[in-house]
């Protein structure tokens, strides 16, 4: 079969289109036949280095690329699982050989769901790891009240709108100005535009400022200043949580799969609580001009690659 894999770090030049064994499901594993696979931004890390050089991915002479995957059971093997039943899954082991930019992938099936039903492959590929990413981090924050959420127009920053209003929290948004109206319909009940000074902007909407922060754009330290004394934060990159200022919890969201977790997900992506938001497909053929798109910025959604 035919995947795409990383031999060499670099640019998008390196991305490889070669053949490889089909893989074989062990057990408690599934087999999937890939419909689609998105494109995110742990992808264009892994290929150019980035994530090796900070010690995340250990040495290996051979990468696959590709987290999010939406297809169809190829092998059920001892799982339960029906040969032929549409799923979604996420690959959270991100230094193996072979991931779902590629014909075939297999996973364990814990880490497999159904896929939402009346949503095409293309757009279920978009939920697996933006929508578990911003589901656990709301798991990590206690507040029944206010919640500060950078980048909400960007992937996982719109899921973590739709995820806080559906808990009936009170939603803060911050992104560009040119999407409030995105982020509004997502659940946001107050918009604050990006910018300098986020901390005085936010308190003059939530005096005081929030209970809790969740950064999905790396902002740090402006996001924390956002925050009531004694609040919580949550960070989503290794590095990028700042200083417990002022008794602030704070504390990073590490993904994990969870099969059980995105079939709730998928349900709500089924009746409309959650933006399945897609930017636009490519084949697999072409995935070195989608890691150019997606490193020039300004997507609303995820690229999917359709083998």
């Amino acid at each position: 079969m035919r995947a795409v894999v990383v031999r060499r770090f670099g640019g998008p030049e390196v991305l490889e289109f070669a053949e490889v064994p089909v893989p074989e499901p062990g057990p408690g594993q599934v087999r999937i036949r890939v419909a689609a696979a998105a494109v995110n931004p742990v992808d264009l890390a892994t290929r150019s280095g980035v994530l090796s050089a900070a010690g995340v991915v250990p040495a290996r002479a051979v990468l696959g690329l590709g987290w999010d995957v939406a297809g169809s059971i190829d092998d059920a093997g001892d799982t339960g699982f029906r040969v032929g039943g549409a799923v979604i899954g996420l690959r959270d082991r991100i230094a193996t050989p072979l991931g779902a930019y590629a014909e075939r992938i297999v996973l364990d099936a814990s880490a497999v769901a159904p896929a939402p039903a009346g949503v095409s492959a293309v757009e279920a590929a978009t939920l697996p790891l933006n929508a578990l990413t911003a589901a656990q981090a709301l798991d990590l924050v206690e507040t029944t009240g206010t919640v500060l959420v950078t980048g909400a127009a960007g992937a996982v920053g719109g899921y973590a709108v739709a995820l806080a209003h559906a808990r009936k929290l009170r939603v803060v948004a911050v992104a560009a100005e040119a999407d409030e109206a995105q982020v509004r319909a997502f659940g946001a009940d107050e918009f604050v535009p990006r910018g300098p000074s986020l901390g005085d902007r936010v308190r003059a909407v939530v005096p005081g400022g929030v209970d809790a922060a969740l950064d999905t754009a790396l902002l740090g330290l402006d996001a924390l200043d956002a925050v009531r004394g004694g609040g919580e934060f949550v960070a989503f990159a290794a590095g990028a949580a700042p200083i417990p200022l002022r008794g602030i919890r704070v504390r990073t969201v590490w993904i994990r799969a969870d099969g059980e977790r995105l079939a709730e997900l998928a349900r709500l992506a089924e009746n409309g609580t959650l933006p399945l938001r897609v930017a636009g497909t490519l084949p697999l053929t072409e995935a070195a001009a989608a890691h150019e798109r997606l490193a020039a910025g300004g997507l609303r959604g995820r690229l999917v690659l359709l083998p």
